[in-house]
């Protein structure tokens, strides 16, 4: 665990294990300490490299500020540089998705191999006008209000429905942070900073081997949208999770680790056939 001097603030970062480097990045409401579950896996045989963006878990905060993702973009090529690596494999879900685009679009140089979860190459108006909502109700405090808004519609009804418990119980520990107006406040930033994303016209530059991994009851990145991402990376694979919401990597976790390291640990990506 360390933290990285972005131009002066304070990025955190945990580096676990040997072999092909693997960069995990965040969804929007995640930090490092999402992927516990994974990382005894994840690190077994691979560098497992856990990053939180600027105003996410353990990173500095930018307070009364605005900026876009193209920042984490930046953070991503610094931590790089801080731990001497030229090229990573990176692996992303939704926001972090996102920035792996932009970062793999933008330094195909630097990635060797780019795994995408539920993850769409641009903010459609049906995403924008869901993070209105979500800004709207983060500004009042009521916590529990926020978590019925944003928790229940990531995973799919089968899944919230036959964990019910579980899910009580996740509302009961997240109520408190979702009340916290620190937390609150650097969501509407993080949100706001994906309202304008639109990779559409850099996919082209990238050239590394893409696997994309969709689900089919994903109502925040639609699979209409995830299909679209697949046309537009020349060469992509694409796998598509039935009866899957958005969180796939909870709700179906020996895939999430059983494609992320296939995928990134084959020691070719074309055979003669």
């Amino acid at each position: 665990m360390a933290y990285l001097d972005f131009k002066g603030r304070n990025i955190f970062y945990d580096v676990q294990g040997e072999g092909k480097p693997i960069l995990i990045l965040n969804g929007i409401m995640m930090s490092t300490k999402s992927w516990e579950p994974f990382v005894k896996t994840l690190s077994f045989q691979n560098q497992l490299i856990r990053l939180d963006f600027i105003d996410q878990g353990q990173s500095d905060k930018l307070e009364n500020s605005f900026y876009t993702q193209s920042i984490q973009v930046d953070i991503i090529e610094c931590l790089l540089k801080e731990l001497n690596l030229s090229r990573v494999n990176l692996v992303g879900i939704s926001y972090g998705g996102e920035v792996a685009i932009l970062f793999a679009a933008k330094h195909p140089h630097m990635v060797e191999r780019l795994v995408l979860f539920n993850t769409t190459p641009y903010t459609s108006p049906w995403l924008q006008e869901i993070g209105h909502q979500w800004n709207a109700i983060g500004r009042t405090r009521d916590g529990k209000t926020y978590y019925q808004a944003t928790i229940p519609v990531i995973y799919s009804p089968s899944y919230f429905e036959s964990r019910l418990d579980w899910m009580k119980k996740r509302e009961q520990l997240l109520i408190p942070i979702f009340s916290n107006s620190v937390f609150l406040d650097a969501m509407e930033r993080l949100t706001n900073s994906a309202e304008n994303f639109d990779a559409r016209k850099e996919l082209d530059a990238i050239t590394c081997p893409t696997l994309i991994v969709a689900a089919d009851e994903d109502y925040l990145t639609p699979i209409a949208n995830q299909r679209a991402l697949h046309q537009m990376i020349k060469e992509s694979e694409m796998v598509i999770l039935p009866g899957v919401g958005h969180a796939s990597m909870y709700e179906r976790p020996m895939l999430f680790v059983t494609m992320v390291l296939g995928f990134i640990n084959a020691l070719e990506s074309s055979y003669a056939i």
